[in-house]
Order: C-alpha cells, then structure tokens, then sequence
C-alpha cells in the first residue's frame, strides 16, 4: 500500500476555473516544486494532516502523515457518496510529486463512481504520464514569469500541455498588473499549438498580506481578454471566488 504526506482532506465548492461552484472534496497534498510570489497556500509538510469532521463545517480532526491510500479512500468514502460531489480534486502545492499515491488513490476512486480532477502547476510531464489512466480533468497552471518569479518553465508547460491534451483540460494564469500583452501572446500561442479550443482562464490575483505584486485593473483585464481571444477561442475572466465566499 502506497502512503503519502498530506495536508488536509475537506469539503468545499470550487472556487477557480470553469468548474467554479461544483462540490468537490479537496485532498491537498503537501510539498511543492515551486514558490511563485503570489503563493497563498500553506503546503508545508507536518507530522499530521487535518481532516473535516463534516462537510462545510471548518471542524477538522487530525490523522498522522504519511496517510496510506486505503485510510484515504476510506475518508472519503465514509463521508460522501459519489453522486453528492462533482468529483475528488487533488490539489497541493503540487500534487504531481506524489504520483504512485496518486495512481493507487484514484483507482481505488474510481472504482467508486467519483471523477478525478487534477489541479497541478503544469511543469511535471513525466509524472502526468503516469497518472493519467485514473485522471478526468486537468486545471494545469502556467506561470507567468512577471507574477509567479519563474522564467524557464515554457518548454515543460509545452510538453505538459501536450500530454494533458488527451482528457478535458483548461489551463489558468494568474495575472497582476505587472503582466506584460507579450506574456500573455506567448501563452496563448502555447496553447494554440496544442488546441486552440482549450480554455483559458485569466485570474486576477487576490490581494493577501506580503503579497509582492499589485492587482490588474477590470479594464486592463478586459483589455488582456480581447487580445488573448485572437489567438484561443474560449478566454474567461475568474476570480478566485471561494476567497470571496470565505471558504477553504
């Protein structure tokens, strides 16, 4: 049985992307590979994870890392039915670098009922590959360098979004009002390589304290949308609205 670190395991509505407010459970997995600026997200690994005692509730109980696959399904299993959610989102930091708990965990899942929805920061193919049998729907961010601080990941969110091509996919970019149209241009002919009906998702970053970067203004958001939908044919501009909801 394969085991993983983990943070937290609840209940919400998704608050990012298309699927913004569908019920999903959320298993958020500890660690990852990058540390963008505008990161909000505590992904630290600990000697416990928290689980919610019930859906909605913000009551957690704690459960020692690592957590095996079968304590996992059994947590979710015992606490909703597959056609109370829309799907099971493994969320992170960066889920990816946990791949065989993932592949074991979304086949047990699956055999279930439940979707599973992938949410990953696009710059992990290889791990992808392997995941891919047990995953339905892949929110892939790309980084941009003049929010997230990162400048040498086009080439593997090329070959990522490539793979991810295979299932439903959308790819998010978090943008503030130091993007640049030439960014932005370079990201949707990325994704125009691949499927220029792949949807992208503008989403302004959400004010937090210490964050290093400023909000965009709606008329420049509007603006980037008009230019980003010369190149792709679906663009949506979408806050994180679970941060409006007050919701994890």
């Amino acid at each position: 049985m394969v085991a993983a670190n983990l943070v937290e395991v609840f209940t919400s509505i998704q608050g990012e992307g298309p699927y913004t407010g569908v019920r999903q459970v959320f298993i958020r997995l500890s660690g990852c590979n990058l540390s963008c600026r505008y990161c909000d997200t505590d992904c630290a690994f600990g000697q416990y994870f928290r689980v919610e005692t019930s859906p909605g509730s913000g009551r957690f109980t704690s459960l020692p890392n690592p957590a095996e696959t079968d304590t996992v399904a059994g947590i979710i299993t015992d606490a909703v039915s597959a056609a109370a959610v829309h799907s099971i989102s493994l969320t992170g930091g960066e889920p990816l670098l946990q791949p065989e708990f993932i592949s074991q965990l979304g086949s047990v899942l699956k055999a279930e009922g439940f979707r599973i929805y992938l949410e990953t920061n696009g710059t992990l193919p290889e791990e992808l590959a392997e995941v891919m049998p047990v995953i339905d729907i892949i929110s892939m961010d790309i980084k941009l360098p003049d929010t997230s601080g990162y400048d040498d990941l086009w080439d593997r969110h090329a070959e990522f979004l490539k793979k991810s091509a295979e299932k439903e996919v959308f790819v998010k970019v978090v943008v503030s009002s130091e993007t640049k149209d030439s960014v932005l241009i370079k990201t949707c002919n990325l994704i125009r390589e691949v499927d220029h009906r792949i949807p992208l998702i503008i989403q302004p970053v959400t004010p937090h304290q210490g964050l290093p970067v400023r909000p965009m203004s709606i008329v420049a958001l509007m603006e980037l949308q008009e230019k980003a939908l010369q190149y792709i044919s679906d663009v949506r501009v979408i806050p994180q609205v679970h941060k409006f909801m007050g919701q994890l």
